[in-house]
């Protein structure tokens, strides 16, 4: 799945990539034509909390992944959210040799939502499962291979503790509308999480975005010279003006109003932002986005767990934060 731009309603919907956000009758619609022969019967229609049909010992074909992994993966997954129950109902044998299929029915214990049904495949190797057109890391643990990537690349400006325990890092494009709109509840996280290093990671969509790289460069000039709280305070003003960057005009107005708001010299960081190092800088950091398989913004890493934040209620985002701690064992 390729999307080179901030979210739309339609487009959270379909992300299967995060498991996070799905709607249930966003996830029947997308998977009720897939559910296997012997597993497809419809879930039913909740009064209260629905009642799932009892699994068939005829549709556990496969020797790989056990019930537990599948229960431990979606535990880790769906856990933040009490109210979500589901039920593993097949986990089959297909034609490809190692390839399984699993099929999971999904409900609301309010009985509020219709139960869905959410297929997926698992791959030979085991860490990774193909659900609709994404790819997702698989497993007990899913998360700690791009935790560590981030540990590692993540470099941007940052607020918050210094330690790395629980770290949140925010991929977003200064001309991205999506991104403005959730710098409020960015502020909310920082404010109930202080412990947490809060790292903004500038992944300028260039293809659709023309003002966007040279937003980053100045802003990662900003931070070399001032250091990160001179750099929030030019990306706060930089998203404040954000609908002067639709021009080339503007954009030099917006930056280096920016710019001079955060208590720097305009001319010495539009230079700087010219400079091979900045620009190499901002290539790394698209570069990072791209090896995460990340093709949208804004997009927020818990400690490796992707959280598309466009249109995620407040609540919603603080109890995966909050979760995703408990399960790393990070003291808040």
């Amino acid at each position: 799945m390729i999307r080179l731009s901030a979210r739309s309603a339609s487009s959270r919907l379909a992300c299967v990539a995060t498991l996070l956000v799905f709607s249930l009758p966003a996830l029947q619609a997308a998977a009720q034509d897939q559910a296997p022969t012997g597993a497809d019967v419809a879930a039913p229609a909740p009064a209260a909390a629905p009642v799932f049909p009892k699994p068939d010992p005829a549709n556990f074909t496969a020797t790989t992944p056990t019930k537990e992994t599948v229960n431990a993966f979606l535990q880790t997954s769906w856990g933040y959210d009490e109210n979500r129950m589901w039920q593993v109902q097949a986990i089959l044998k297909t034609a490809v040799e190692g390839l399984s299929k699993v099929v999971v029915y999904v409900g609301d214990k309010s009985g509020k939502q219709k139960p869905g049904v959410f297929p997926f495949f698992v791959l030979a190797d085991g860490k990774h499962i193909i659900a609709g057109n994404d790819i997702v890391s698989f497993g007990e643990h899913p998360y700690a291979d791009t935790r560590a990537v981030l540990q590692k690349r993540a470099d941007g400006p940052f607020r918050g503790g210094p330690a790395k325990d629980l770290e949140l890092v925010e991929f977003a494009d200064f001309q991205c509308p999506h991104c403005k709109l959730a710098q409020p509840n960015m502020e909310k996280l920082a404010a109930d999480f202080p412990k947490a290093r809060i790292v903004f990671q500038p992944f300028p969509l260039v293809a659709i975005h023309p003002s966007a790289a040279l937003a980053a460069a100045y802003a990662s000039c900003v931070a070399k010279n001032a250091g990160n709280d001179a750099f929030f305070l030019f990306a706060n003003t930089v998203f404040e003006g954000q609908d002067g960057l639709n021009t080339p005009d503007g954009a030099t107005l917006t930056l280096n109003s920016a710019v001079t708001k955060a208590g720097l010299e305009p001319a010495k960081i539009a230079a700087c932002a010219e400079t091979p190092a900045a620009k190499a800088q901002v290539e790394a950091w698209i570069a990072l986005a791209k090896d995460l398989d990340i093709n949208e913004t804004p997009m927020l890493m818990v400690n490796g767990r992707m959280v598309p934040i466009g249109g995620i209620p407040y609540d919603t985002l603080k109890q995966i934060v909050a979760f995703q701690a408990k399960l790393d064992g990070v003291s808040q």
